[in-house]
């Protein structure tokens, strides 16, 4: 985990990524964001660059390669499970065999997306502040 690295955001709608961009500039994140509309992009991405990423926080419900089959693939990928990239849901697909799958894939958490822009700024600060405190085993 590299807490200076960027936010990898996979988000299909256009609108979230707009307001999960007004949230990260009210909270003062200095990290980068990237956006992905799709988790094949996002995968291509982490598989091109050698720097590794803050977070990756994604939808479960994307086009190509949906969230959980993303984080299946990065979790049995010896080269991207290296750089233990925490993996977080954010999504409004909230059903008990959902959560059950998401956890299954050994996810860092689950949160589902309030409707409410300060709730969702609160979430945010929550996830991040989270793991800006956390240690891990590459950030020594």
């Amino acid at each position: 985990m590299n807490k200076n690295g960027p936010i990898i955001i996979i988000e299909d709608d256009p609108d979230d990524q707009f307001v999960l961009e007004e949230v990260f500039n009210e909270l003062g994140y200095s990290n980068p964001r990237m956006y992905f509309a799709d988790g094949q992009t996002a995968l291509q991405y982490l598989y091109q660059v050698d720097e590794r990423p803050f977070i990756i926080i994604s939808d479960i419900n994307l086009p190509q390669l949906n969230g959980l089959e993303l984080r299946r693939k990065v979790q049995t990928d010896a080269e991207l499970s290296l750089k233990c990239i925490p993996y977080v849901y954010f999504t409004t697909a909230i059903n008990h065999q959902v959560v059950i799958d998401a956890y299954s894939t050994s996810a860092q958490g689950f949160f589902v997306k309030p409707g409410e822009f300060e709730e969702i700024k609160s979430t945010i600060k929550v996830m991040i502040d989270y793991w800006k405190k956390c240690a891990a085993p590459n950030n020594f």
